[in-house]
């Protein structure tokens, strides 16, 4: 009883916002012809410029708002961010969800749409306030489909569908459209006021209205969402098992984690280093989650997510509270088996690839997103990206403690130049005794610059000018801090170097490591850690890199070769790519196109309504009339000449000015005082008497 009073009280409360912004149309409306009215009147001696500059900046708040109960009241309209899967090209997935439909005892839904999130969602456009069926569609994640077990993903369908066997969707949409209209709203008037200065200065007091209005009526809905999807969780569980639902939800809260975690760490550095991104990034997901060494990391994460507490403005419960209520539940019967302990035919990537590389579009879309490569491709090239990003830094610091010691730009080892055989032509006569550079650039980082300043006794100054290159969080070695072991970024950055040599001799290859820099896969018959042993020794003990040129030497290796580009986009290990083709970074957010266009419709539509106003009141109040004051009547002067009254000989006479006449002036009325009266005083007896 009590959430189906607070369902009314919402639906009431909404009502009451819709006709909330129809009477703030129609008050606004009232204050332009107010000021219209104002303008037109007579006597008015300027017209209202401080109420047609409030009808001006109000007007982007009121428009705003008009447009956001426009767009959340009727029908939502299909995802742009999504992309549909037909049965033809996921058969089973249908068949899966038709199934499950079935068992639950509700319609399945007439579309299923896949998303780029780590999250699973039904939406029913219920008309009528949700009183008449709508259509039903179900969006699916495609990294749910990358890392859930088949029986996780029967239970997060099961969850999903029980909603609609509930009705839970329908109350759902129009609190969601609630809910959504009155962030649009708010929304809309703080992007207004971003955009100008004029709404800026009248949009506090709506902006304070919609915030209350938007925590009471979240208030009202969000036990009762959080109590459906608690029963959506019963219904799942009736179906698929207890234990089945309670693994999926533990797997899709560390799978949300993971998926922001390849995209922040993995896809956005490579893109910004390279310009390079996945055709199939979900596929790339997968390989990820799939790795044995993040096996652990992810159960961390599962175990993890149990402690954290709910959101506010989440409609979902608690974690902990949703396994509290799957653990009372009741275990299935043993001639019952629930659906996720069937053998299952659906494989969760079992879809066209075209799907994924779509949704790949859709997700980043635009030339400027990068160059699409193959997904197993870019998995080859992030390894090695992560594998080699300590050789610029190394470069750096080999370049600067050669300036420092005065080593400069020396050549090394000069060699007599080869006289040519007989019979072969050369372009040059060699000179006798001469010597030549070897053919490198001067400044190119080989492994003999590096093994010349550790042979000269310069490795603690090259460790320091490398250590303070290295970004925080890549100043470890094995796990023990810079500081307390200088020379282990050293002895790692030599062994890339002398693995990237390799690795351009087609000889060696980087294997992807998830959890830390990629792991060098050497030549038969090399264990992976032993190229790291020779570089470890060179390194902390003197004398000892004339042994490890020896062992190159046996690999093929040559020290004064130059490192190859291995950047697709123009950069080497020294450095980045020419000051040409450097790519532009830049702290600054930008402005992008919609905001652009926002702040120019806003400011349009202020200065519309300004100017037009203006205008009308302007041209109101130029024509208003004199005001009227009570006069006397005055003959000013008469023309005696009446029309014909002239003749032919004698000119018409000229009008005379007839003396005016003033109507009577009114007596004034007199007015007597009445008379004083003055008390009579007897002064007989005062006299004196003459004596008889």
């Amino acid at each position: 009883m009590i959430a189906a009073a607070r369902a009314l009280l919402a639906l009431a409360l909404l009502a009451v916002f819709y006709a909330l912004v129809a009477a703030m149309v129609l008050l606004w409306a009232a204050f332009l012809a107010a000021a219209l009215w104002t303008a037109g009147a007579p006597g008015v001696q300027t017209p209202p410029m401080s109420v047609i500059t409030a009808c001006a900046a109000f007007a982007p708040i009121v428009f705003g708002m008009v447009w956001a109960v426009i767009r959340t009241a009727r029908p939502a309209a299909a995802r742009e961010d999504a992309v549909t899967v037909t049965r033809r090209g996921a058969p089973e997935l249908w068949d899966t969800v038709e199934e499950l439909a079935l068992d639950i005892g509700t319609r399945p839904p007439g579309h299923i749409r896949l998303t780029a999130e780590a999250n699973a969602s039904v939406t029913e456009d219920a008309p009528l306030l949700g009183l008449a069926p709508g259509r039903r569609v179900l969006y699916l994640g495609l990294p749910l489909l990358a890392g859930l077990s088949r029986a996780e993903l029967r239970a997060v369908l099961a969850h999903e569908l029980g909603h609609f066997s509930r009705r839970h969707s329908r109350f759902g949409v129009v609190a969601h459209r609630g809910a959504a209209g009155l962030v649009a709203a708010r929304q809309a008037i703080q992007d207004a006021a971003a955009a100008n200065d004029l709404v800026r200065l009248y949009a506090g007091g709506p902006l304070l209205l919609l915030n209350l209005y938007t925590y009471v009526f979240r208030w009202l809905t969000r036990p009762v969402r959080r109590r459906q999807e608690l029963e959506a969780d019963r219904e799942a569980a009736r179906v698929a098992g207890p234990g089945a639902v309670a693994d999926a939800l533990r797997s899709t809260t560390a799978l949300d984690a993971a998926w922001q975690e390849f995209l922040a760490e993995f896809l956005a550095p490579m893109r910004r280093a390279t310009g390079r991104i996945p055709d199939d990034p979900f596929r790339a997901f997968a390989h990820m989650v799939e790795a044995p060494e993040l096996r652990e990391p992810l159960a961390a994460l599962r175990a993890r997510a149990v402690e954290r507490p709910a959101d506010p403005d989440d409609a979902h419960p608690a974690l902990a509270t949703r396994l509290e209520r799957l653990a009372r539940l009741p275990a299935p019967e043993p001639g019952t088996a629930p659906l996720s302990l069937d053998p299952f035919s659906l494989d969760p990537l079992a879809l066209r690839p075209r799907y994924a590389v779509a949704l790949g579009r859709v997700m980043l879309p635009g030339p400027d997103a990068g160059t699409r490569v193959p997904w197993r491709d870019w998995l080859t090239e992030l390894a090695e990206h992560r594998a080699t990003r300590i050789l610029p830094p190394l470069a750096e610091a080999v370049r600067e403690v050669e300036e420092t010691e005065g080593m400069g730009r020396k050549k090394v080892n000069p060699e007599p130049e080869p006289e040519p055989e007989p019979g072969k032509e050369s372009g040059k006569e060699p000179v006798p005794g001469s010597v030549t550079a070897p053919a490198t650039e001067p400044d190119a980082l080989t492994v003999k610059r590096v093994l010349r300043l550790l042979d000269s006794g310069r490795r603690m100054p090259l460790a320091r000018a490398l250590n303070s290159r290295l970004p925080h969080g890549e100043r470890m070695f094995h796990g023990e801090r810079t500081e307390h072991d200088p020379l282990g970024p050293l002895a790692e950055a030599l062994a890339v170097l002398i693995g990237a040599q390799l690795v351009a001799k087609g000889t060696a290859y980087w294997a992807m490591n998830w959890t830390g820099p990629s792991i060098l896969v050497p030549p038969d018959g090399i264990a992976p850690e032993t190229i790291r042993t020779w570089a470890d020794t060179a390194v902390r003990l003197p004398g000892q890199t004339r042994q490890l040129g020896l062992h190159l030497a046996a690999l093929g290796v040559d020290e004064r070769a130059p490192l190859p580009s291995t950047d697709p986009a123009g950069g080497t290990a020294d450095g980045p790519a020419p000051a040409g083709k450097a790519r532009q970074i830049s702290i600054t957010p930008g402005i992008t196109g919609p905001a652009r266009r926002r702040i120019k419709a806003v400011g349009g539509l202020a200065l519309t309504v300004l100017l037009l106003m203006t205008g009308l009141s302007l041209a109101l109040w130029a024509n208003s009339d004199d005001p009227s004051y009570p006069r006397v009547p005055v003959t000013r002067w008469t023309d005696r000449y009446q029309p014909g009254g002239g003749t032919g000989t004698e000119p018409a006479p000229f009008p005379t000015y007839q003396q005016p006449t003033f109507p009577a002036r009114p007596t004034i009325p007199t007015f007597q005082l009445p008379p004083r009266s003055v008390p009579t005083i007897r002064i007989e007896p005062v006299i004196p008497r003459p004596a008889p």
